[in-house]
C-alpha cells in the first residue's frame, strides 16, 4: 500500500524538476571543485590553507545548521496542532548570546597557534589523553545527531523516487530505504575526497542560497494559493495560535520556553559553536581570528531563514485547513507527521521550483554528512593516527643513520588515509540511519529527535575546554572518565525502560573495573603513601558518579505520556517516593500500556551533562605537581 501512496506522489515529480536536481549538483560540484583548489598537504585538505573568506565560512555555517532536518521538521512543528513560533526562541536568544561568547573566548584561544581542531587545544592543555577522549565524545555526538539528517532525506527520496527504489528493491531484496540512504552516502563520499574542507564549505554556501530561496518561494506559493492571500495567513494563524512567541513556562519538560532559551539553549550552545569540531572547523579555515569571530557572530542570520521556514508551517496549516489532506497525501502524512512539507513540495510547487527545492534538501543531508566526515577524519587522524605515525618515523630514525624523512611523500601518505578515514565514516553513518528509524517512534518529530541525539555529547565537549582554559592544574586524567560518565548520565535521564537500567549497570561495572585495573598496570601511581590516598578518595568519587547514573536511570521519572497525547499523570519517583518494588510493577504497567516516560527536555542535556563531565573531570585528575612529581 506504501509503494502506491509513494508512486502517487513521486509521479508528479516531473523530469523538468529532474533537470534541476541535475543541473544543481552539477553546477554545485564544478564550482566546489574550482574553488577548493589544490589538496597536497594535510593544511589544504582540513583548514582550506587557512585562506578562505569569512563569508564563506559563515554561510556554511548557516547551512550546516539550518539542515534538512531545521528545513522539514519546523514547518512540521509548527503544523501541528499546538504547534507555534517559540521554538524561535532558541536561537534568538540562546544561540545568539553563544556565538557572542565563542567569538571572543574561544575563538582568540584557538588562534594562539595552529590546531585543525578543539581537541588539539585540549589535548595541549591537558595531554593527550584528553585530547582522545574529546575526539571519541565528539564521534559519539556526531554519529547521534548526523544519522537522523541522513535518515530523513532518505524518507524524502523514497517519495521522490519511489518507483526507481521499489524497483532496485524488488530486484536486489535490499529495502528502498537503504537504496535511498546509499545513494546519499555515496555523493557525500565524492564530494568530500573531491576537495577537503573546502569544497564542503563552498557548497554550503550555494546550499544556504538555495533554503533562502526555496524558503520564500515556497511561503509566496502557499499565500498565492490561499483564497484570502496574506490576510487569510493571517488570520487563521492568529486564530490557531501559531504566532506565539513567548513561554515563560517553568516546566523543565517544556523544551520551547524562555528559560531553556536563555539559560539551557545558550550553555549548549557553546559546546555546539565552539567545541564541536562540525562547526568549529569551518572557523579554523578563515584567514585570521579577526575573520573566524565576524564569521561565527554573522551566521546569527540563520535565523531569518529558521523565522521564514516557521512561517510556511503556519502556512501549511491555513493552506490545508481550506484544502484538507485527501487519498495518498493524507495516508502518508498520518504515517510520518515530517512529510507535510515534502507532500506540498511534490503536489502544489510549480515545476522547476520543486526540482530546486527537492535539490536544496538533498544538498543540505550531503552538505551535513560529509561535513562530518571531514570531522571525523581530521579528529581521528590528530588524536590517533598521527601521534602514532610519528612514533613509528621516530623508531625508524633511531634504527638507520642519517635516514631523512621524507615530508611531501609524509603529507601525501597522510592525505590518502584521510580518505579512507572518511569512507569508512560514510559507512557508519549510514549505517546509524536506520537505528534511527527505530528511536524516532520515542519522539514528536525528527526535529526534536535530531537536536536531543546531539545534545548526548555536546556539554561533556564544553566540559573537556572549560577544564582546558580555566587556570587549574590539572592533566586530562580524569576527563577521560568523567566523558564517558557524562553521556550516560544524559542516556540514564532519557531511558528508563528495564534494558537501559541494564545498559547503564553494566557500563558502570566496566567502567569501575578499568578504574582499578589501571592502577595495577600503571605501578607509578602506587609510589608513595601519598599517592594512594587521594587514589582512594577518587575512586569513592568515581563510585558516587556511576551510582548516580544508575540512580538517575531507575528513579529519575519526571512524568510520563502515552505516544503522541497529552499527559496522563506525573510522577516524581525516587528511594524516598517509591519503594524499588512498586518501581518495577509500575515500569510492567506502563509498558504494557505503551506509555513512555518523559524527563527533562532536550535543551537541559548539555547543560547536565556538561556539569557532570567538569565536576568528576576536576575531582578524578591528577594535579599537576603531583603528575610531575
Amino acid at each position: 500500500m506504501t509503494e502506491g501512496l509513494l508512486a502517487s506522489l513521486g509521479g508528479s515529480f516531473s523530469i523538468w524538476d529532474w533537470g534541476v536536481v541535475i543541473a544543481y549538483f552539477a553546477v554545485t560540484t564544478y564550482i566546489g571543485h574550482r574553488l577548493a583548489g589544490k589538496q597536497a598537504t594535510m593544511r589544504d585538505f582540513f583548514l582550506g590553507g587557512r585562506k578562505l573568506p569569512w563569508y564563506a565560512v559563515s554561510g556554511s555555517i548557516i547551512a550546516t545548521e539550518i539542515s534538512a532536518v531545521t528545513f522539514i521538521g519546523v514547518p512540521a512543528g509548527v503544523y501541528l496542532a499546538g504547534g507555534n513560533f517559540t521554538y524561535l526562541q532558541l536561537g534568538v536568544f540562546g544561540t545568539f548570546f553563544a556565538r557572542i561568547i565563542v567569538g571572543f573566548v574561544l575563538v582568540p584561544a584557538y588562534y594562539r597557534r595552529e590546531i585543525y581542531s578543539p581537541y588539539d587545544y585540549m589535548g595541549n592543555k591537558l595531554g593527550n589523553v584528553a585530547r582522545s577522549a574529546s575526539t571519541v565524545l565528539f564521534s559519539i555526538g556526531g554519529v547521534l545527531a548526523q544519522s537522523a539528517r541522513v535518515y530523513l532525506t532518505a524518507l524524502i527520496l523514497q517519495v521522490v523516487m519511489s518507483d526507481e527504489l521499489e524497483w532496485l528493491a524488488s530486484a536486489t531484496g535490499v529495502s528502498s530505504l537503504a537504496w535511498a540512504v546509499v545513494m546519499i552516502g555515496t555523493i557525500a563520499v565524492v564530494w568530500t575526497l573531491m576537495g577537503g574542507i573546502s569544497t564542503v564549505i563552498w557548497t554550503d554556501l550555494m546550499l544556504f542560497l538555495v533554503f533562502v530561496i526555496g524558503a520564500i518561494s515556497a511561503f509566496i506559493t502557499i499565500c498565492y494559493n490561499l483564497d484570502g492571500g496574506w490576510n487569510e495567513f493571517v488570520e487563521v494563524g492568529k486564530e490557531a495560535g501559531k504566532f506565539q512567541f513567548w513561554d515563560f513556562s517553568t516546566a523543565f519538560t517544556k523544551p520551547y520556553t524562555i528559560w531553556a532559551a536563555i539559560i539551557a539553549s545558550t550553555w549548549g550552545s557553546l559546546g555546539i559553536y565552539g567545541t564541536d569540531q562540525l562547526i568549529a572547523q569551518r572557523m579554523f579555515c578563515c584567514k585570521s581570528e579577526k575573520a573566524a569571530r565576524w564569521a561565527i557572530i554573522t551566521s546569527t542570520a540563520s535565523q531569518f531563514v529558521t523565522l521564514t521556514v516557521l512561517m510556511v508551517g503556519a502556512g501549511l496549516y491555513a493552506y490545508y485547513r481550506a484544502n484538507p489532506l485527501q487519498g495518498g497525501a493524507l495516508e502518508l502524512y498520518q504515517q510520518n507527521s515530517d512529510n507535510i512539507f515534502p507532500i506540498f513540495i511534490i503536489t502544489t510547487l510549480p515545476v522547476g521550483m520543486k526540482g530546486l527545492i527537492i535539490a536544496g534538501i538533498f544538498a543540505a543531508a550531503i552538505s551535513s554528512l560529509d561535513s562530518i566526515m571531514a570531522a571525523f577524519s581530521q579528529t581521528l587522524m590528530s588524536a590517533f593516527y598521527l601521534p602514532m605515525r610519528q612514533r613509528k618515523l621516530a623508531e625508524q630514525q633511531a634504527g638507520t643513520f642519517n635516514h631523512g624523512i621524507d615530508e611531501e611523500h609524509e603529507e601525501a601518505r597522510n592525505v590518502r588515509v584521510s580518505r579512507i578515514m572518511i569512507f569508512c565514516s560514510a559507512i557508519l553513518l549510514c549505517a546509524m540511519a536506520f537505528v534511527v528509524d527505530y528511536v524516532r517512534q520515542y519522539y514528536d518529530g525528527i526535529l526534536n529527535l535530531a537536536l536531543a541525539l546531539a545534545s548526548y555529547a555536546s556539554g561533556g565537549l564544553f566540559a573537556g575546554f572549560a577544564l582546558a582554559f580555566l587556570p587549574i592544574k590539572i592533566d586530562g586524567r580524569g576527563f577521560a572518565w568523567s566523558s564517558i560518565l557524562s553521556v550516560f548520565t544524559v542516556f540514564a535521564l532519557v531511558w528508563h525502560q528495564p534494558w537501559a537500567q541494564k545498559v547503564c549497570m553494566t557500563a558502570a561495572g566496566i567502567m569501575l573495573a578499568n578504574w582499578f585495573l589501571q592502577f595495577v598496570v600503571n605501578k607509578s601511581e602506587r609510589r608513595t603513601r601519598q599517592r594512594i590516598l587521594p587514589s582512594f578518595v577518587q575512586t569513592i568519587i568515581l563510585m558516587a558518579g556511576l551510582a548516580m547514573m544508575i540512580s538517575v536511570c531507575v528513579y529519575g521519572h519526571f512524568g510520563a505520556k502515552q505516544n503522541n497525547s497529552e499527559e496522563i499523570f506525573t510522577i516524581l519517583a525516587g528511594p524516598w517516593y517509591s519503594p524499588l518494588e512498586s518501581f518495577f510493577a509500575l515500569e510492567s504497567e506502563l509498558k504494557n500500556s505503551e506509555i513512555i516516560f518523559t524527563v527533562l527536555a532536550w535543551p537541559w542535556y548539555s547543560p547536565i551533562g556538561s556539569i557532570v563531565a567538569f565536576v568528576w573531570g576536576y575531582l578524578l585528575a591528577n594535579r599537576k605537581n603531583e603528575a610531575s612529581s
